[in-house]
């Protein structure tokens, strides 16, 4: 089982950037790819960013691609996303997500969720 807690939302100016933490309890991280997903509201959840287990393969929506960064670091048992040149359509709670499938866009395919962290990007 694992057990997810992100950390490092808050408010920031258009052009700004954000670095979001997700620490995962349990010794079996590593065996996960992780995903980052984000909900506006009044909106459906919608996929951000993926990596597999190994870290080598990065996936990412056509709307963050050259703007946000993911890692992760199985030592520490975390995955990061980097955010520069915040936009306010990049508004939204972000959730982390654990998955046994990499790279998949489909939110019914990740296991485990955290409780997301708010990140409000303003004019």
């Amino acid at each position: 089982q694992v057990q997810l807690v992100e950390s490092g939302g808050g408010l920031v100016q258009v052009g700004g950037s954000l670095r979001l933490s997700c620490v995962a309890s349990g010794r079996t991280f590593s065996r996960y790819a992780m995903g980052w997903f984000r909900q506006a509201p009044e909106k459906e959840r919608e996929f951000v960013t993926a990596i597999s287990w190994s870290g080598r393969n990065l996936y990412y929506a056509d709307s963050v691609k050259g703007r946000f960064t993911i890692s992760r670091d199985n030592a520490k048992n975390t995955v990061y996303l980097q955010m520069n040149s915040l936009k306010t359509e990049d508004t939204a709670v972000y959730y982390c997500a654990a998955s046994k499938v990499a790279g998949t866009k489909d939110v019914d395919e990740y296991d485990y969720w955290g409780q997301g962290t708010q990140v409000t990007v303003s004019s």
